[in-house]
């Protein structure tokens, strides 16, 4: 389930790419969440799953659309028009170390172990090697754009972790109610920003629109809530890492891509990174580090 979300939230790259030459950004966020907060709903009413009656799940929900949803898809968006796209990789795959230390150093709900905190590093280490060392030297030039990606990457992580609060509720649910207030907020937003009526979308745009809302964003939400109540937040956030390496298969199988063998370590890194992420056994870790890590928790 975890590479299945990593392929639903690394397509995107590619379909946003697409639409964006003739929809605008915002536009093309309000409109993407909006149709997959539509087809959750038509899922879960065609289920007959029952929507739970609590007056503080609605608070829950709007805050998860804002923080998972509207702070990251919003803020990357403003940031890529500045920052490289290979430095914007890397800060954007910074989500399971920013998980780890709120786990360590607030929540305190998941132990960190030694595997854990090893992958995250490995895999990190992996997604600089697909995107090029080279984007760190643009590190500090376009401070804003960088900040505002380093930003959504945080808020991204926190969501994860406020998603945990979801484990009782069916994931089409929370999914669909996370999409909901991430519409009702960007909609105004939207018009506030941009003229979307304006715009003129191509036959492509709209298919690459509705393959992003429906099996990217709808199926992929799904997954994502159920993720965190099997296996927690340090592990589902590690589909961070798996996004590039994705977006990398995609340009060598569909778009005639050269495979270059610092890409093949990077994707190898990722993989032994996401794998020694859901390493749970602390005894694994080094005595020494393990028992700093107690002290800590």
């Amino acid at each position: 389930m975890l590479l299945l979300l990593g392929v639903l939230w690394g397509i995107p790259y590619a379909l946003t790419k697409i639409s964006l030459a003739t929809i605008p950004p915002l536009t093309l966020v309000a409109a993407r969440v909006a149709i997959a907060a539509i087809a959750l709903w038509l899922i879960t009413f065609s289920q007959g799953l029952k929507v739970p009656r609590q007056r503080s799940l609605v608070g829950r929900l709007f805050v998860q659309g804002c923080i998972g949803c509207v702070v990251p898809y919003t803020l990357i968006t403003f940031g890529q028009q500045a920052v490289h796209s290979g430095l914007a990789a890397i800060l954007n795959s910074t989500g399971p170390l920013f998980v780890c230390l709120i786990n360590l150093t607030w929540v305190r709900r998941e132990p960190e172990t030694f595997g854990r905190l090893i992958g995250v590093g490995v895999g990190l280490a992996g997604v600089i090697l697909i995107a090029g060392a080279s984007a760190l030297l643009d590190l500090g030039r376009t401070t804003i754009g960088q900040l505002a990606i380093i930003v959504a990457t945080f808020s991204s992580a926190v969501g994860v972790i406020h998603g945990r609060r979801f484990a009782t509720i069916a994931p089409e649910i929370a999914a669909a109610g996370t999409l909901t207030w991430a519409t009702l907020v960007l909609i105004p937003l939207c018009f506030l920003f941009e003229s979307p009526f304006n715009s003129k979308p191509t036959a492509g745009a709209i298919m690459a629109l509705l393959l992003n809302a429906i099996a990217a964003t709808a199926i992929g939400f799904v997954v994502y809530f159920r993720l965190i109540r099997t296996i927690g937040s340090t592990s589902t956030a590690s589909v961070g890492y798996l996004k590039p390496a994705v977006g990398v298969f995609i340009g060598c199988v569909f778009m005639g891509e050269t495979l270059t063998w610092t890409a093949v370590i990077g994707l190898v890194a990722i993989l032994l990174g996401v794998a020694a992420i859901h390493q749970a056994d602390s005894s694994r870790g080094p005595a020494w580090f393990t028992s700093r890590i107690s002290v800590i928790q």
